[in-house]
């Protein structure tokens, strides 16, 4: 998709009987976050992956997997974040805590990858399809390599990318994996 998925968006879901609610109701700032119209455009927060993976199902999607949300992100140029080089500041992204919560989505133009997908870099983590394991991208051959098939050390991990509002710099170049 070209926006995070909105609660707006998710609640549609959860009415379904598709998805479970989010764990918690709130954001950061707003004890009445999910649920409500005002927030309606704001990403979803507080979904697991499995909850993420039966949104996508219900939407009729899928989660991408971690090497397709990268080209998404960084296009053939093999940029540092999702608008090129340039170091983020509060036109290209939510981060480091400048607005101190999430944004609406959609909200940064100017942070748009070369393929025009929004927010790809702070305001919420993303979910891809992928189990993480430190050493992946290492060992990963071809085009579109997937994650390993299970967590690496057990659990049930799975990797996050493009960082959070509350994320510095570092945390939300593209090459950052959670």
């Amino acid at each position: 998709d070209k926006f995070e998925v909105t609660t707006g968006m998710y609640k549609l879901c959860v009415e379904a009987g598709a998805c479970d609610l989010p764990t918690s109701f709130e954001s950061e700032q707003h004890e009445k976050y999910f649920n409500t119209e005002e927030y309606a455009d704001y990403p979803a927060v507080y979904v697991s992956w499995g909850n993420a993976v039966d949104y996508c199902e219900w939407a009729g999607k899928r989660l991408p997997t971690e090497a397709e949300w990268e080209y998404a992100a960084r296009g053939t140029d093999f940029r540092i974040f999702p608008w090129g080089d340039q170091r983020p500041d509060s036109s290209y992204a939510n981060f480091n805590r400048n607005i101190n919560d999430v944004t609406r989505v959609g909200s940064f133009p100017a942070g748009a990858s070369p393929f025009g997908v929004l927010d790809m870099s702070g305001n919420v983590w993303e979910w891809v399809s992928d189990f993480y394991g430190p050493e992946a991208y290492n060992q990963a051959a071809g085009a579109n390599p997937t994650g390993p098939m299970a967590a690496v050390g057990g659990g049930e991990r799975h990797v996050i990318r493009g960082g959070s509002y509350q994320d510095v710099e570092d945390d939300i170049r593209l090459a950052n994996r959670g």
